[in-house]
């Protein structure tokens, strides 16, 4: 069974997943690869090809990810390597 093709539709489903039970992770993202450390909340708001776009506080950013995603699966196998190349201790920020 193919994957889906990373279309409007499956970005909105991958956001509305990462925003709805991986929100920390969302806040890793925005501490490591767009590094707004004193960053406190992010919010995934869309996944092409090339970037994932975040909101942190009220700006939108863009993480450009080290490949041209290809499908549903690959954007999944890619968020989650991003966040296991991440050192120890990226996933707090600072407090």
């Amino acid at each position: 069974m193919a994957a889906d093709p990373l279309t409007p539709a499956i970005s909105e489903r991958i956001c509305r997943h990462m925003n709805d039970d991986h929100s920390d992770a969302v806040l890793r993202y925005a501490h490591h690869y767009g590094g707004l450390t004193s960053a406190t909340a992010a919010t995934m708001t869309g996944v092409t090809a090339e970037a994932m776009t975040l909101e942190v506080n009220g700006e939108p950013i863009s993480i450009p990810f080290d490949h041209t995603l290809t499908d549903s699966e690959d954007a999944h196998r890619t968020l989650v390597a991003m966040l296991r190349a991440m050192p120890a201790g990226a996933e707090q920020g600072e407090s």
